[in-house]
């Protein structure tokens, strides 16, 4: 009798990071939002994706690729400063159950994703929406001028 075989999926951290990435810009052009990837905020943390829909308001996405990327990564409250909305964005065999339940979930593959639970809304101040909307704008000029 031939003996078992046992298969481990295993998922690589960039390839997965790059796929949640991309399907996570995808489904914020799904939903009307403009996304950037990797900006950079005022308080030096980065943003895997950040999106500005048609009336201003500013999504913030934050790709986990894994267990150990959530568990070492507790820097996701000083994303809320600069967002309307803030996500979680991870690949469906993630196991969602260990991500609080405050933020908004997105599911997403390289193809595209899905809302699993909605952000809620913290409205920033007028003044900071100009600031990050026109830093936004700059960012995405540059990086259109250099390609």
């Amino acid at each position: 009798m031939p003996a078992a075989v046992s298969l481990e999926l295993v998922f690589s951290r960039p390839e997965t990071t790059l796929s949640v990435t991309r399907g996570a810009a995808r489904l914020m052009m799904d939903m009307g939002y403009a996304p950037l990837l990797e900006v950079c905020l005022p308080n030096g943390r980065r943003a895997d994706v950040m999106a500005i829909g048609t009336k201003g308001d500013i999504i913030i996405c934050e790709v986990k690729s894994g267990i150990d990327d959530y568990r070492v990564d507790r820097k996701w409250h000083e994303y809320g400063p600069f967002c309307d909305a803030f996500y979680f964005a991870v690949a469906p065999e993630f196991p969602q159950a260990i991500l609080p339940e405050e933020p908004g979930l997105v599911v997403a593959d390289g193809f595209g994703g899905a809302v699993i639970r909605d952000a809620p809304s913290s409205p920033l101040a007028p003044a900071r929406r100009k600031a990050l909307t026109i830093a936004f704008a700059r960012l995405g000029a540059w990086r259109a001028m250099r390609e």
